[in-house]
């Protein structure tokens, strides 16, 4: 016995003592921790069968055996036939599938934009058909019947006749920083999170489109270095806060009589058209009217044959709507689904066509945070929400008259469903912050079908690599409830030592850190620093999601104020308990977070030692109209909210260690916020660190850039904490 415990401590000792350690490279260069996922599925409409892009070929798969059943094209038998390279990016179907739409040599624009070469396959005669061979096009989509694919070209709208092989223009009048026909302009793109701005009716014989009007808007040029001998100046219509924004209409395109006709929106001075669907009557057209405000959002309906606009339903708030895609128009042809924030919480509401709410779907003191759709076959709604925890999600069905619902599948951390055609069989995603997420098929009635990916390895390489759990915690804040918190500590920690802790946060308006989700590469930053003895904290703040609208939208016309106090009052908590130096208390963050950041280790100078910001904003007044405007209104609106909540102004409160850090071909938050910022900070004579990235965007990515970002980060922590 005395044996077996001296080797038993010794395997102890040993396992301690080889425990792995994790660098740098084995996370950003290596990927050596990188989690298995599975990839959005192209459900076919049998909804049992689902393709896949392997060995650039399309591939049909039996979801419920995971088993190939067939190949419907290969990449490489199809080079050199209508100028295709062989390679196929992506590809979608038409909607009887007897098509296939291949998308080549994609090159991205902006963050949702891109514009690419396009074919179309034909699997009767396996035959390939270009769509425009001399540049590259952006948004190709088939028509319902699959016989014609409409497209975005130098900023005019066409469509393809497959049949005849003839290209008709939709519009004439695009160009380059001024006219925009059938995609969105920066700031849409952005902030409305879409791209691609026309839509075909139902029939296939109308589409509909927005036109965008830039040519009022102000213009921003962004510098490029490729080692010629001047650099490149890229020059894009950005409208900043109170600026003019483009000028935007609606407008539906008659295929037969080859004419475009306006939708009648009434007044449309200082509005947003944010979305454009059409219902499932090929005559009318819903088109999105919101205020610049964007406290009030009115769904117009529009007759394709006149352009004559009904309001079908109107909707105001004393704070902002958020718009989203969460509209579903019922084959009945008499209702609709909504969602809404107007009972405090988002939930899912039925109405009818002539704007009357029917019934409430979903109840209670939670919100809803993803919408899957209708199955009106079966009568049933399905849904994620944060029912049991702001922390946590769920995936859940109710019936459509709204009497009966029931969780899908009942587990722990974040559950995410994709759905098949039919509804037959749904992938559930699930994950949590100590475990990395498992994919698993389930039928209609959430019986277990098959594991689909588990991550097996990976949970191998936590316990070889003997990772600290992630605890989640409360941090008091007097009179505002408590704030949710993650905290990652060291193992094996010295009882009496004081340890530093470096803080993680975005902060910004319905955003989380705090899930109980995986975290992905900075989750093994996390480790690695946890390993060299650093405890790490997230905490959500004030004006984060999943806690319903008051809580969500207090931080109105303050953005910063109530978060950075939120973000104090945790750090000085922390500095309370007896394992932590409270002289060694660091904070970080990237774009809100870095705008976070920036306030704290200002405007909490005496609590916080150390602060990273990477791709700041510094002014409010130098970000975009539609994101800020909605949280802030204008400068000249709320003068004192812009100056009391932007860091430029407090430069001189400076006395921690300060790292700034921006990609110089930010098109997002602009390089302009770290220089202003960096000027400030000279002015008020306060030293700092700086670090730019030249052509990087405001992810900062390619070329080791994220490697190289993460040594100086991981250096300037060991330095300053």
């Amino acid at each position: 016995m005395r044996y077996l415990s001296v080797l038993f401590i010794f395997f102890i000792g040993f396992n301690l003592h080889a425990q792995k350690e994790i660098t740098l490279e084995d996370i950003w260069q290596d990927y050596t921790f990188y989690a298995k996922s599975v990839p959005g599925f192209n459900f076919m409409k049998n909804g049992k069968n689902y393709t896949r892009l392997e060995d650039n070929s399309v591939k049909v798969y039996d979801l419920t055996t995971g088993k190939m059943t067939e190949t419907l094209l290969t990449g490489d038998e199809l080079k050199g036939k209508s100028g295709f390279n062989g390679k196929i990016g992506s590809y979608s179907f038409s909607n009887d599938e007897s098509k296939i739409l291949i998308k080549s040599e994609s090159e991205s624009i902006y963050r949702r934009s891109s514009k690419a070469f396009f074919h179309v396959y034909d699997r009767k005669s396996k035959s390939l058909t270009s769509i425009y061979n001399d540049d590259k096009i952006s948004y190709a989509s088939f028509s319902p019947d699959a016989s014609m694919v409409a497209y975005v070209w130098e900023n005019n709208l066409y469509y393809f006749d497959l049949d005849s092989e003839v290209t008709l223009p939709i519009t004439f009048d695009g160009e380059k920083n001024k006219i925009i026909n059938g995609a969105t302009d920066w700031v849409y793109e952005e902030e409305f999170a879409f791209a691609k701005a026309f839509e075909w009716s139902p029939d296939g014989k109308s589409i509909a489109y927005l036109r965008f009007d830039e040519s009022e808007v102000k213009e921003f040029t962004m510098t490029r270095y490729y080692d010629g001998m001047y650099p490149i100046y890229e020059t894009f219509k950005y409208p900043k806060v109170g600026e003019d924004n483009a000028k935007v209409s609606a407008h539906i395109y008659n295929l037969k009589k080859e004419e475009s006709m306006a939708v009648g929106m009434g007044d449309m001075n200082d509005m947003y058209i944010p979305r454009i669907k059409w219902t499932r009557d090929p005559n009318k057209l819903c088109v999105y009217k919101m205020n610049r405000h964007q406290n009030q959002l009115d769904l117009m309906l529009a007759d394709a044959k006149t352009g004559r606009t009904d309001l079908l339903l109107s909707e105001t708030n004393k704070y902002y709507i958020d718009v989203t895609d969460d509209i579903r128009f019922l084959k009945n042809g008499i209702e609709f689904i909504w969602t809404s924030e107007k009972s405090g919480y988002n939930h899912i509401y039925v109405y009818s066509m002539k704007g009357n709410e029917l019934r409430q779907l979903t109840k209670g003191e939670f919100d809803v945070t993803s919408f899957y759709g209708v199955d009106e076959k079966n009568n049933k709604v399905f849904y994620q929400a944060a029912a049991k925890s702001p922390m946590q999600r769920e995936v859940y069905q109710v019936s459509l008259d709204g009497k009966s619902s029931k969780q899908m599948v009942s587990v722990d951390g974040t559950s995410r469903a994709q759905f098949s055609s039919t509804f037959d069989y749904f992938v559930l995603n699930n994950s949590s912050a100590n475990r990395p997420a498992t994919y698993t098929v389930y039928d209609k009635n959430s019986k277990k079908v098959r594991l689909i990916e588990g991550n097996k390895d990976l949970n191998y390489k936590m316990r070889e690599y003997n990772v600290a759990s992630v605890d989640f915690m409360k941090i008091p804040n007097e009179g505002n409830g408590d704030l949710n918190a993650y905290m990652i500590k060291p193992t094996n920690m010295d009882k009496g030592k004081k340890y530093p802790v470096l803080m993680y946060v975005y902060g910004g308006p319905g955003s989380q850190t705090v899930n109980d989700s995986w975290g992905g590469n900075n989750y093994w930053w996390y480790q690695m620093l946890a390993q060299q003895g650093y405890i790490v904290v997230s905490v959500d703040n004030r004006g984060t999601g999943a806690r319903g609208e008051e809580f969500k939208k207090m931080t109105y016309q303050q953005l910063g104020h109530y978060e950075t106090l939120d973000q104090i009052t945790a750090a000085k908590y922390l500095a309370t308990q007896d394992y932590v130096d409270p002289e060694r208390i660091g904070i970080w963050g990237w774009s809100y977070g870095g705008y976070m950041s920036s306030n704290c280790i200002l405007k909490g100078a005496d609590v916080f030692k150390a602060a990273m910001a990477v791709a700041p904003v510094t002014n409010w007044k130098w970000y975009d109209t539609i994101y800020t405007e909605r949280y802030m209104r204008t400068n000249g609106e709320n003068p004192e909210g812009y100056h009391d909540n932007s860091p430029i102004y407090f430069a001189d409160k400076l006395k921690g260690a300060y790292l700034l850090v921006h990609g110089v071909a930010d098109d997002n938050v602009h390089f302009q916020h770290t220089v202003e910022m960096a000027n400030a900070l000279i002015k008020a004579n306060k030293q700092f660190d700086t670090y730019f990235y030249p052509n990087r965007n405001h992810g900062i990515y390619g070329d080791n850039a994220r490697i190289h970002l993460y040594t100086k980060m991981t250096n300037f922590i060991k330095n300053n904490l």
